[in-house]
């Protein structure tokens, strides 16, 4: 398996990185993409990937740091992204939830995260909460068609249109324990969907309310399994035959 977005800099991971990502080995995770969500914690991503080998980095504003980005932040992430283990620009997108940031500052900084990952090539990793209408303008504004939508949240109308934009969803341990999310997992095709763990957040049953790990990406994949009524073994595969797909460089 393959976590496609982790935090593995966080406090309540990066003390113990070296027992974490022991976890994750027995549990047949063989690689990480560890999500840069801010400068700091880009370069921090990026830091990580260079000391283990089967981690790979993306770099990123999101959308809570919108508003606090330096002038020159774009010309910081491009030079980032040349990098041989970073894999996408992201973790970027709207959230309208918090708004945090100011919707105007956020839908800014995204469409020129989306433009710079078009001018490197580079697939998106975006977050989306509570903004699904202004988050499709954009996205199709800035004409990009490679990417996902992590910690996917929304409806199955919703899915259907990102996907038709050649967009990924990717699902995290919350289909564990948020029934409506069954519908859209049940309507759409394994060959557009990835899994990750959004660790050390939102940590599936049958571990809510621990700290989460990549190691329990495999409660997601059981979890869609369960609900698609397949066997395990051809989410596992096809999962990460999706995610070679969207991050090349993973191959590296």
């Amino acid at each position: 398996m393959i976590d496609t977005h982790c935090h593995l800099y966080d406090k309540k991971l990066c003390d113990d990185l070296d027992n974490i990502l022991k976890n994750a080995h027995n549990a047949n995770v063989k690689k990480m993409i560890c999500i840069g969500d801010r400068v700091k914690t880009s370069k921090e991503s990026i830091e990580i990937a260079e000391k283990y080998q089967n981690v790979f980095a993306s770099v990123g504003v999101h959308p809570h740091e919108a508003k606090d980005v330096s002038i020159n932040y774009l010309k910081i992430l491009e030079k980032f992204a040349l990098h041989k283990k970073v894999v996408a620009i992201g973790e970027i997108g709207l959230d309208y939830y918090y708004n945090i940031s100011d919707s105007k500052i956020q839908k800014l900084i995204f469409l020129e995260q989306l433009k710079l990952a078009k001018k490197l090539k580079l697939p998106t990793v975006v977050h989306c909460r509570n903004a699904d209408e202004d988050l499709y303008s954009t996205i199709l504004k800035s004409k990009s068609n490679c990417g996902v939508i992590h910690c996917f949240a929304s409806n199955l109308n919703f899915a259907k249109k990102i996907i038709n934009l050649g967009y990924f969803i990717s699902f995290t341990g919350m289909i564990t324990f948020v029934k409506d999310l069954e519908e859209v997992i049940k309507n759409i095709d394994l060959k557009h969907i990835l899994i990750e763990t959004d660790s050390p957040y939102l940590a599936p049953i049958p571990y809510r309310g621990k700290i989460n790990q990549p190691a329990y990406v495999a409660e997601v994949a059981k979890k869609i399994a369960a609900i698609k009524q397949v066997d395990l073994e051809e989410v596992i595969n096809i999962t990460t035959k999706n995610a070679y797909s969207l991050f090349p460089k993973l191959n590296n």
